[in-house]
């Protein structure tokens, strides 16, 4: 199975942003998020993109 082009987590501090199908991990501080977002990159050999202070995604290029 290749996965390419897909959004494979989302990382929030808002979970009222975000819905879906995907994992979604729920953060208590912005701290929090920016790790929990750097372990699942390097976990899922995805790359994480910030889309604003409390969200980040991690795809697959």
């Amino acid at each position: 199975m290749n996965i390419e082009k897909y959004i494979l987590a989302i990382i929030t501090t808002n979970p009222s942003k975000v819905a879906g199908s995907t994992a979604i991990f729920t953060c208590q501080s912005k701290e929090e998020m920016e790790q929990t977002a750097a372990s699942l990159e390097a976990i899922l050999d995805g790359i994480a993109h910030g889309l604003s202070d409390d969200l980040y995604v991690i795809v697959k290029h």
